[in-house]
């Protein structure tokens, strides 16, 4: 039978490697990855046996969280080297990693919204197949402003893209 006090502890127990997966969904293979590129790290046992300290949870859970968002891997790494190695992070650190990946954060949620938006109109691309296309980039005349779809550029609405020579500015039409 359990006791009262038992739900308000917390589990302290370090995670052996089939713990560690089960609980963070990424898989034994993925945690051996990850600790060969310096991103977790794990103690050993006598037997030689991986153990983690639950602290790795959270990186594990931030790393697979990022790579779902398309974070390369290095940068993922970066961002974790900046985490104290001899302690638990504290929210305070975890606030300084956020910090770092905010501007990045942001110019990826934008992209995702324009994509969302305008994938089902014109977006600048220059195949002509939607029927917005001639109205809205007419005889492709979008490809003065760049390679790819124009009009899936943050700020593709009528506000010139940074990056040399002049560029003709488009007003989106979706």
């Amino acid at each position: 039978m359990k006791n009262d006090d038992d739900a308000d502890r917390k589990p302290t127990h370090d995670l052996s490697v089939g713990e560690m997966a089960r609980r963070s969904g990424v898989t034994v293979s993925a945690l051996h990855f990850y600790e060969t590129k310096g991103l977790i790290r794990s103690a050993r046992t006598s037997g030689n046996q991986r153990r983690y300290s639950r602290d790795m949870l959270r990186r594990v859970s931030v790393i697979k969280a990022a790579q779902r968002l398309g974070i390369p891997l290095s940068e993922i790494e970066g961002a974790l080297r900046a985490l104290p190695e001899a302690r638990t992070p504290t929210a305070r650190d975890w606030e300084r990693l956020a910090k770092r990946w905010k501007d990045d954060l942001d110019d990826r949620i934008q992209r995702m919204v324009l994509l969302r938006d305008r994938l089902t109109g014109c977006i600048g691309c220059g195949c002509l197949s939607m029927k917005l296309c001639p109205l809205v980039n007419p005889a492709d005349s979008m490809a003065d402003c760049g390679a790819g779809p124009q009009l899936l550029e943050p700020g593709a609405e009528g506000k010139p893209a940074d990056g040399g020579g002049r560029r003709k500015t488009r007003r989106a039409i979706v």
